[in-house]
């Protein structure tokens, strides 16, 4: 992830990044555009296979949509049904192609159409609600190709409330990784949160099995 306008000295960026904290710990606060600000850096803009994992009522799926242009696919996973018929109508003149999945990313689920591994996939407060996030993701990671890109959004604060159940602090970013099949994480952008600790975004690739 390359510092790429998704930092504490823009202002655009910046501005999301508190629209994130305000949602305490759901997604569907943001504008559209806001994500595509606060994922630009983590994700490049090319074509690609993409998941948005626990999407919500999918402001990170549409922005994944409008980074990676015409000629991809996003797959919309979210177990309510009610916000991915939402999402999905939202999703009917994206750039690239959304296919909505009515399953929780925490279990084993389906990616129709899909042929060999992803190129990404997006994690953003969402990860925080499971209670062992390595078992979780080192299954997500075989979903990936190799050198596959993960963005994580998450918190980093020392205790648990009711809105992030199981704070993910970034100092145990490089063990989590290195446990589940991921380059050491680079974290791109950081802000106090007003719930405790910081938000942070960060960005990893699945490496090539030993």
């Amino acid at each position: 992830m390359s510092g790429n306008g998704c930092t504490a000295a823009s202002r655009s960026a910046a501005r999301a990044l508190r629209e994130c904290q305000k949602s305490t710990g759901e997604r569907n606060f943001l504008e559209s555009s806001e994500a595509l600000e606060l994922i630009a850096s983590g994700v490049p803009r090319r074509a690609g296979t993409w998941a948005d994992l626990g999407a919500g009522g999918g402001t990170f799926t549409l922005a994944l949509a409008e980074r990676l242009g015409a000629g991809s696919r996003v797959y919309a996973v979210e177990r309510d049904t009610r916000a991915l018929a939402k999402l999905k109508r939202a999703a009917a003149g994206a750039a690239a192609e959304v296919i909505t999945v009515a399953a929780d990313f925490t279990a084993a689920f389906e990616l129709p159409g899909l042929h060999g591994g992803l190129d990404g996939m997006l994690i953003a407060n969402a990860l925080h609600y499971v209670g062992d996030a390595a078992v979780t993701l080192a299954r997500l990671a075989q979903r990936l190709r190799v050198g596959g890109r993960l963005v994580l959004i998450e918190y980093d604060r020392p205790g648990a409330n009711p809105w992030v159940p199981h704070p993910i602090p970034a100092a145990q970013l490089p063990a989590l990784a290195a446990a589940t099949g991921f380059s050491t994480p680079i974290v791109t952008a950081r802000t106090p949160s007003a719930f405790g600790g910081d938000l942070y975004v960060a960005a990893a690739d699945r490496l090539a099995p030993a």
